[in-house]
């Protein structure tokens, strides 16, 4: 586990100043679904995390409505689907395969957790690799024969007391990983990441200069408006400065505020002003 944490960290700084990875290397492979349900809940995941290459191995129902129907919108990656009979041709041109399995087999084999595998398949995208993420049936998985067939199995660690997932949201929870490392490894910051810049930017506080600047901006506005007697200021201006010292006022929060008096002395002069939608 601690190895392919190591990996996942390492992508991120070895991709950041290239080109980012085409998710177009990584297929989505599933084999013999029985529910065309399924098959256009599967395609609905792919879509939402970028994916577009669907392969059906002899799928029992497809074409159907009832698959474009639960692809809601996603039905351009049903029309370009490939349907083969087998999955050695759904495999063919893949350099790397990764097998689902719900339960331990007699042969072990490279396993990794669904977080492990979307790092393997940016590294191996990233090197040109086709990569296919292949899943069975919904009421039995893949047959060991299929298993053996790929390079690693993925095991999605749910509730053992209940374990049985859904095809289209096991679809979900692997794509959903491939999708996180891409944005790791393409240089894109994931919503926290922009979260914590944002919250850095917030929590910047202002300089020395630039309170005195508020203050002074702030004073001539109080003028304006008639609320400070310039002749007859008494202890307005110190017990404002006492109060705003007390804030920790930020950067962005000293924008607020300049702009908050540059348009009350537009208002002052009946100068047009705009509103902020913020």
């Amino acid at each position: 586990m601690a190895k392919f944490l190591a990996l996942t960290v390492s992508f991120r700084f070895a991709f950041a100043d290239e080109k980012a990875v085409s998710l177009e290397n990584i297929r989505v492979v599933l084999v013999n679904t029985s529910h065309p349900g399924n098959i256009g809940g599967a395609a609905r995941a792919m879509k939402n995390m970028g994916l577009s290459r669907l392969y059906l191995v002899d799928p029992e129902d497809f074409p159907s409505s009832e698959a474009v129907a639960r692809a809601s919108g996603a039905a351009d990656i049903l029309d370009a689907a490939v349907v083969v009979p087998t999955l050695e041709e759904a495999l063919i041109g893949c350099s790397v395969a990764m097998g689902t399995s719900a339960r331990d087999r007699r042969i072990p084999w490279p396993l990794l957790d669904p977080r492990e595998s979307g790092s393997v398949c940016m590294e191996q995208a990233g090197q040109g690799a086709e990569v296919a993420l292949v899943f069975g049936r919904e009421y039995a998985g893949l047959t060991n024969d299929e298993l053996q067939r790929c390079h690693y199995h993925v095991h999605i660690p749910s509730n053992p007391d209940f374990s049985s997932l859904n095809l289209a949201a096991a679809v979900q929870v692997l794509t959903y990983e491939v999708r996180m490392a891409w944005l790791a490894t393409s240089g894109q910051p994931t919503k926290q990441e922009k979260l914590e810049t944002t919250s850095m930017l917030n929590a910047q506080p202002v300089t020395a200069d630039e309170l005195e600047h508020y203050y002074a901006h702030l004073q001539q506005t109080l003028v304006d408006i008639g609320f400070l007697d310039p002749n007859r200021p008494r202890h307005l201006m110190p017990r404002l400065r006492r109060l705003y010292g007390r804030s920790g006022i930020s950067k962005l929060e000293m924008n607020i505020l300049r702009g908050i008096l540059t348009e009350t002395q537009k208002a002052v002069r009946g100068e047009p002003h705009k509103r902020r939608s913020d």
